[in-house]
């Protein structure tokens, strides 16, 4: 692997790097905004998406924050972007980075450009790869194995309703090479979105990268952590972190601690394209709100590979959420769940039918992993999770179960009355299409842009 450290530029001075939040529409203390822009940062950028929330936003297209926070936000980034003319770049927009959620938040920038008399070059990068491409990939042996635990085959990937791919900091560069000022991306490597500015400015990216991974959580690398801003000095030797509010502060603890947030090698972190070697990383306190890291090293891999994520639709979702308080019921609670699911399987006698449930208060969190046993708790919170192929048989099933367990006998019971504490009416609830994650792999690609297109236009 080739290496960029020997041969980068110096550059002229440091530049900063302000993040406001872990993720746009999270919310971020509007003073440590105001003290961040003072610090005059050469470019404000944000994440605004993961795929910890699941598959949902992917496939349905829905966005994981509100749009009043998305916008109320994007208008005091916007605002503040233009007054200081320095790029703005949100990297996996609108939750998951598809083509409607990169469409939805681009049109939301226009209308903070027009409500504010704002002009500036808006630029879209979209990340969504055909279905065809990817089952294409499959057959030349181009897709590998990321986290998913199984090979990826071509009619899963053609079933997929929606598929994304993680984009570096390359098209993000493009945009800016066309003299984007406000930069709409769509999925991309969450430190791809921190480090492209200083990269195109001629940074070190292993140092650029690095620091990309910490400050993308925003103030999470700080103490206390928060959603809050984040500020990062990147030079030809290092970078400087150090929070946007005084109330805040870096340290050693919380900076390394960041380094290793979503890790499985403490020395090494793969990304589109490129390895970074962290085994030489120093971290030093260099005042008490400020931590300087030096020694991270960037190599280019032979072959650029990105991450896809797809995700496809496999039925639909209806719950019921009760208590449990009697103290025999409890004490036999196990047996009458599996009881009311080995009866609904049987009355309905569909295969699409899944029934879990979920017992809080006893090992909802944590299943069969949970190592505290034996504990007899004096209440538990009941969630009755039922899938089916249509909405109404889901409901239909949900119902059945709920109705079952109100009104089971068993020995030594002694009230008749009914077992089960609803909060809501109606005691199901629906909760619409569920998707699962259908690609979770590697595809290998001729050049780090050719997926990603921008697209250029004016604002004003």
């Amino acid at each position: 692997m080739r290496s960029f450290n020997e041969s980068h530029e110096i550059m002229n001075k440091p530049i900063c790097i302000l993040t406001p939040t872990c993720t746009l529409g999270y919310g971020f203390d509007p003073e440590a905004l105001a003290r961040g822009m003072s610090l005059r940062p050469d470019v404000i950028a944000v994440d605004a998406g993961s795929t910890d929330p699941g598959p949902h936003y992917l496939g349905s297209g829905e966005p994981l924050v509100s749009r009043f926070g998305i916008k109320r936000e994007l208008t005091q980034l916007i605002k503040a972007a233009c007054a200081a003319k320095i790029p703005l770049i949100v990297g996996s927009t609108g939750g998951a980075g598809t083509r409607r959620h990169v469409d939805d938040v681009a049109e939301i920038a226009r209308e903070v450009g027009r409500e504010n008399g704002l002009t500036f070059k808006l630029a879209k990068i979209y990340s969504d790869i055909p279905s065809e491409v990817v089952a294409a990939a499959v057959r030349k042996g181009e897709v590998a194995d990321f986290e998913a635990g199984v090979a990826l085959s071509e009619e899963v990937a053609l079933a997929s309703e929606t598929i994304v791919a993680q984009m570096g900091h390359e098209p993000i560069v493009e945009a800016l090479e066309q003299g984007a000022q406000v930069i709409i991306a769509g999925r991309a490597c969450d430190d791809s979105v921190i480090a492209a500015f200083p990269i195109w400015k001629g940074a070190d990216p292993g140092l650029a990268i690095h620091m990309g991974k910490i400050l993308e959580c925003g103030a999470f690398s700080a103490e206390p952590h928060g959603t809050d801003v984040m500020m990062a000095f990147v030079d030809d030797h290092g970078f400087t972190l150090e929070p946007g509010s005084v109330n805040r502060r870096a340290s050693l603890t919380s900076v390394a601690a960041h380094t290793l947030y979503e890790r499985e090698n403490p020395f090494l972190q793969a990304g589109p394209g490129h390895q970074l070697d962290l085994s030489e990383c120093a971290f030093e306190q260099i005042n008490e709100r400020q931590v300087r890291v030096t020694g991270s090293r960037f190599s280019a891999t032979p072959d650029y590979w990105v991450k896809l994520e797809g995700a496809r639709c496999v039925g639909y979702r209806s719950i019921s959420i009760a208590g449990v308080r009697c103290p025999t019921m409890i004490s036999r609670i196990d047996q009458l769940l599996e009881d009311a699911k080995r009866n609904a399987l049987a009355y309905f006698a569909r295969p699409s039918l899944k029934i879990h449930f979920h017992l809080y208060g006893c090992n909802g969190v944590m299943g069969a992993l949970e190592p505290v046993k034996g504990n007899v708790p004096h209440e538990l919170g009941l969630i009755i999770d039922v899938v089916d192929s249509e909405q109404q048989d889901a409901h239909a099933a949900a119902h059945f179960i709920s109705g079952s367990l109100l009104h089971v006998s068993w020995n030594g019971q002694f009230n008749t009355a009914g077992n089960l504490a609803f909060p809501y009416s109606p005691s199901e609830l629906d909760a619409g299409p569920v998707y699962e994650f259908s690609a979770y792999h590697l595809m290998k690609v001729a050049s780090a842009t050719a997926h990603f297109p921008v697209q250029i236009e004016v604002v004003a």
